[in-house]
């Protein structure tokens, strides 16, 4: 496809999720309390898309990925978090 098509494919579902994460940041900095390494990696995220090169989508997740190759010994939770919460 061309970028036209793309364009007319694409455009209002990526509009919409552009959107989402406006009112997402939004709610965030009217809420009360401390962020977590979740937010901090969600930022860090958010100029790969704007970084170019055509490989953002493999920055962005690893942004929120664990960079370690050592499997940890147990599981501390039951699910998934969606983001590396480091060393500390």
């Amino acid at each position: 496809m061309n970028r036209r098509q793309l364009l007319d494919l694409y455009y209002l579902e990526a509009r919409a999720k552009l959107i989402d994460l406006a009112a997402f940041l939004d709610r965030l900095e009217r809420a009360e309390g401390e962020t977590d390494f979740r937010f901090h990696a969600f930022m860090q995220a958010l100029p790969e898309l704007q970084a170019g090169q055509g490989v953002r989508a493999e920055r962005v997740l690893a942004c929120l990925s664990d960079p370690t190759s050592e499997p940890i010994p147990a599981a501390t939770t039951k699910a998934a978090c969606g983001a590396w919460p480091g060393n500390g």
